[in-house]
């Protein structure tokens, strides 16, 4: 499979520009038809073949191994999550933060790396938010700020600029320092060749619903082995345990212990096949044709209106126009779909392989009045 033959199977860019992929992926006809299968089978027929559960953890198994083969994790250090935002707030509650503690974090960080922090400072923990330039961090900054530090969460690339930060530096440097490295990857999969292994952080957060095109509600949170072991999540169930009905109970190995319930797995097969139909095109392959396509945006912009790199690295360009949000609707309404942002105040295209020339010239003639 190549990016047009992927395009094709995507019923929503049929009708339209598409380039919001940062937000939200919209899923090709293979994988929503995954996920309907499993449905159509776990609700039709397992109920008198075999049982739901067993279908349901067979589901669940095998997306936890596809999983840990795409990250480079080990399959014990694979969680299944509803999203990155329930894999950092997982990570939150499983770490005994007392009054005083220190959390850093970035100021370029999604409210998935905000909010939980905003609830622990309530509890008394420092909230350090360190402040970058043009979506950069600054070493010897961080280093100072991470000094007394508990946690500190950072975006592997950042929803912001479309900066890639140096996650292995930055992890060294918290390490240093005694720190629980924290990272939220969500707009890495998909987009760029993700290996937690050469990150070396503690735990990774993110999801498939973005650039791996995958359903909403198929998340996973890698967990390292060691890390997991100290860790006791505020939210227990069947899931979690080795043995349910034991008491006391007894956390599952790894990060299985971040699971809880009776989740749908529908998500997690569509994330299943989503990695497969991404790998069929290659990620090094449309890491190359995102990087070429959002220079060829860039290259017909200003440079002092694009916040962030004027080469662009990865498939997150945003510009600096008078009215965000009029300029977005302006831009619906020729049928080409990108989005605001409240941080730098400006308009970001999310440019995925998927995209043509075509389309990236369109969007840079609609917007050339905004110059």
């Amino acid at each position: 499979m190549d990016s047009r033959d992927l395009r094709a199977d995507v019923p929503a860019l049929h009708d339209g520009t598409y380039l919001n992929f940062g937000a939200h992926g919209p899923s090709p006809s293979t994988v929503v038809g995954a996920a309907y299968e499993f449905l159509r089978r776990h609700e039709y027929e397992t109920p008198v073949d075999g049982g739901p559960y067993g279908a349901a953890f067979d589901a669940f198994e095998a997306t936890r191994e596809r999983v840990a083969s795409f990250v480079g994790a080990d399959t014990d250090e694979i969680a299944l999550t509803e999203s990155t935002t329930a894999g950092i707030n997982a990570v939150a509650g499983a770490l005994d933060f007392e009054s005083g503690d220190v959390v850093v974090r970035t100021d370029l960080e999604h409210p998935a790396g905000t909010l939980p922090w905003q609830r622990l400072r309530q509890e008394g923990v420092e909230v350090r938010v360190l402040e970058t330039d043009g979506g950069r961090v600054d070493r010897e900054a961080f280093k100072s700020a991470v000094a007394d530090a508990r946690l500190v969460c950072f975006s592997a690339l950042t929803w912001t600029h479309g900066t890639v930060l140096p996650v292995a530096e930055l992890v060294d440097i918290a390490h240093e320092a005694g720190a629980f490295a924290l990272v939220d990857a969500v707009q890495v999969p998909g987009q760029r060749p993700l290996d937690v292994t050469d990150w070396g952080a503690d735990a990774v957060a993110a999801a498939g619903h973005k650039w791996l095109l995958g359903l909403w509600g198929g998340g996973f949170l890698y967990v390292d082995a060691d890390a997991a072991a100290r860790m006791e999540p505020r939210t227990v169930g069947y899931r979690s345990v080795e043995t349910p009905t034991a008491d006391p109970y007894t956390f599952s190995p790894g990060a299985r212990r971040f699971e809880v319930g009776s989740a749908s797995p529908a998500p997690h097969v569509a994330l299943r096949e989503a990695i497969d139909v991404i790998e069929s095109v290659g990620v090094d392959t449309i890491r190359d044709r995102i990087h070429t396509l959002a220079g060829r945006f860039a290259d017909g912009v200003p440079d002092d209106r694009i916040y962030g790199p004027a080469t662009p690295e990865s498939g997150l360009v945003t510009v600096d126009v008078p009215d965000p949000e009029a300029t977005v609707e302006r831009l619906a309404d020729s049928n080409v779909i990108v989005r605001s942002l409240p941080h730098p105040d400006g308009v970001r295209a999310s440019i995925h392989a998927v995209n043509t020339a075509e389309e990236i010239d369109e969007l840079t003639e609609l917007l050339a009045k905004e110059w």
